[in-house]
C-alpha cells in the first residue's frame, strides 16, 4: 500500500538479488512477461501494477512520474528489500530516474531503457508519429502503434496478443492520467544526482521514444554507458530478446561481481 493508502499490486519471481522490472505508460506488469522468465533465473524479479493499472487501485487524481518512484518504494518496504537494482523501459525509465536520483541508496545498478530526460530537453516524438496515434480509426492507430513497437517482419510471425500496448482493463481517467505523467516528466535537472551504475538502452531505429534519447541521458548520467540496437524498435526487449537481455544481464552482473567479489549475492 503506498503511503496515500492507494492499493498497489506486487508480482514476485525468482531468487537471488532483488530486481525491479519497470513497464511503460498504461500498462501493467504483463509487458515483461515474455523476457521476465531470463530475469527470474538469476535475480529476484519485482513487478507492480502502476496505480491506475492491473490490480492496483485506480484513483482520479493527477499522477507523476516522480510519484511511481514513491509508489515503487513503498511495494520494496513492504517486501523488506533495502537495495535493489532497477530496470525500467519507456515511462518506467522515467520512473527509475527519480528512483536513482531521489533515493540513490536504494538503487544498486541502473538500466534505463526506450526513455526519455523529459522536457525541453528530451527529443518528442514527430509530427507524423503524433498524427498516426491520434488518427480517428481506431484500428489504424492501433496497428500504427504496433508498427512503432515491433518491426513489420516481428508482426508477421508473432499476431499476438501484445502485451505492450496498453492495459485493456484501464479506466479512461486512468490512460488520461497516465499519459499526463509521462509528458510531464522532466528529470534533467536531477540527472548529474544518479550515482549509481548505469547502462542506457535502446533501440536504434525507435521514433516512439526517439533513440536520439539514449546518447542525451547518457551524457547527462555521470559513468553511464549507451548501448544502441540495430534494427530495433520501441520494444526492442521483447524483439531483440537475445541481444537486449545478455547486454542487461552482462551489466548487471558485472556490478555484483564489484561489490562481491566473493560470488555472494545476497
Amino acid at each position: 500500500m503506498a503511503k496515500d493508502g492507494v492499493k498497489l499490486a506486487y508480482q514476485v519471481s525468482g531468487e537471488g538479488f532483488p530486481l525491479v522490472l519497470l513497464s511503460g505508460q498504461a500498462n501493467n506488469h504483463h509487458w515483461w512477461d515474455s523476457v521476465r522468465a531470463d530475469f527470474a533465473a538469476l535475480y529476484r524479479t519485482i513487478t507492480f501494477d502502476y496505480r491506475g493499472t492491473g490490480d492496483s487501485d485506480t484513483p482520479d487524481e493527477p499522477y507523476t512520474t516522480r510519484g511511481f518512484a514513491l509508489d515503487v518504494l513503498a511495494v520494496l518496504d513492504a517486501l523488506g528489500v533495502e537495495r535493489a537494482h532497477v530496470y525500467g523501459t519507456s515511462m518506467g525509465g522515467r520512473v527509475a530516474q527519480w528512483l536513482a536520483a531521489d533515493h540513490p541508496e536504494r538503487v544498486a545498478a541502473l538500466v534505463l531503457g526506450c526513455t526519455s530526460p523529459g522536457g525541453a530537453h528530451g527529443v518528442e516524438r514527430s509530427r507524423d508519429v503524433r498524427r498516426a496515434l491520434a488518427q480517428p480509426d481506431r484500428a489504424a492507430a492501433e496497428r500504427a502503434l504496433l508498427e512503432l513497437m515491433y518491426t513489420p517482419e516481428w508482426l508477421a510471425a508473432h499476431p499476438g496478443p501484445y502485451h505492450t500496448t496498453g492495459d485493456p482493463g484501464m479506466p479512461a481517467h486512468a490512460r488520461r492520467r497516465h499519459f499526463a505523467a509521462s509528458a510531464g516528466h522532466d528529470a534533467w535537472d536531477a540527472l548529474p544526482r544518479i550515482a549509481a551504475p548505469t547502462l542506457v538502452i535502446h533501440g536504434a531505429d525507435d521514433v516512439f521514444n526517439p533513440a536520439t534519447n539514449a546518447p542525451l541521458l547518457a551524457g547527462r548520467i555521470p559513468g553511464a554507458r549507451p548501448h544502441l540496437i540495430p534494427g530495433a524498435r520501441h520494444a526492442y526487449f521483447e524483439e531483440f530478446r537475445e541481444v537486449a537481455t545478455p547486454a542487461v544481464l552482462d551489466f548487471l552482473n558485472e556490478d555484483l561481481a564489484r561489490r562481491h567479489p566473493s560470488g555472494h549475492q545476497r
